[in-house]
């Protein structure tokens, strides 16, 4: 197979069934009918001489070629739309573009319900799809185009450009009128005084139980969840303690007490990143100065 026997929105096809590994989810992005996309999909299979996509349970796996053809399809595909960017522009009232942007989903509630008014009155067309990254890769991810921006507390992300959005720190979180935090203590004080305290765990936010463990308050946990969402009600419900952001506790519905212990490194900065390449594409710059107006303090 050469280069000429490829139609470009047989790639952009590729890409989303690989990104999504559902061929629905694929159609629904690329504004395509169900038929159309899974006619596409097997002419590409000819085409490349391997089925590309298994069926398995909720969608469809890629195979060893898919998976050798992904990096290289999403690379050449982000290239061209930001030469395409650069030359048109961007129109934000009448865009269809899709962002992803990796944010945990305690950063799904500090800034999407913001960023999504927004966008209904400036670019109603524009989509924004959250894709959580192991930290790790997002650097890589940003990169090659598989997500365009990052969002969040992200010190292992490296040679990325940034923009510092808001300053935080941890702090812990009970019920109102518990009774520990009656007691007036100092900052230094609190720390051996947390013993007293039972807490909820999230799996997912490595840095509260690194606290956690920095304290060896391990044998303290009592529960172990998976996500922040779920907080404001157990917490209000029990004497539970959970250590989390400042700035998102703020934001729970109802009452609560805080306490504010020194932690070491208690303090930290959540920052917007995007990769160097994308530096002058058009809807990146665009997406990026609306994300520092709505956000940065």
């Amino acid at each position: 197979m050469q280069l000429k026997d490829i139609d470009l929105n047989l790639l952009r096809l590729f890409d989303a069934v690989y990104r999504t590994r559902n061929v629905s989810r694929a159609a629904d992005l690329l504004d395509l009918t169900q038929p159309a996309a899974s006619q596409g999909l097997t002419r590409l299979r000819g085409l490349m001489h391997d089925p590309l996509f298994m069926r398995a349970a909720g969608g469809v796996q890629p195979t060893p070629k898919a998976q050798r053809l992904a990096e290289p399809v999403r690379s050449a595909l982000a290239m061209l739309e930001q030469a395409l960017g650069e030359t048109a522009g961007f129109e934000p009232a009448i865009s269809q573009r899709t962002f992803n942007i990796h944010m945990s989903d305690i950063g799904e509630s500090r800034f999407l319900p913001g960023l999504m008014g927004a966008l209904s009155e400036q670019a109603p067309g524009v989509r924004v799809q959250t894709r959580p990254w192991p930290r790790e890769q997002v650097t890589e991810a940003l990169d090659n185009g598989r997500i365009d921006f990052a969002i969040g507390f992200l010190p292992m992300v490296k040679d990325t450009q940034r923009l510092q959005l808001l300053k935080d720190r941890y702090i812990v979180l009970l019920r109102k009128g518990h009774p520990f935090a009656r007691k007036r203590r100092t900052a230094k004080a609190l720390l051996p005084a947390l013993r007293e305290l039972e807490f909820l765990a999230v799996r997912s936010h490595a840095d509260t139980l690194r606290i956690l463990q920095q304290q060896k308050l391990e044998d303290r946990v009592r529960l172990v969840t998976e996500h922040f969402l779920v907080l404001p009600s157990i917490v209000a419900a029990t004497d539970l303690a959970v250590i989390m952001p400042r700035s998102i506790a703020l934001g729970f519905p109802g009452d609560y007490a805080m306490v504010e212990p020194a932690f070491a490194l208690r303090d930290f900065a959540v920052s917007l990143h995007w990769s160097r390449r994308f530096e002058q594409d058009a809807g990146n710059q665009w997406l990026r100065a609306l994300i520092g107006e709505l956000f940065r303090e």
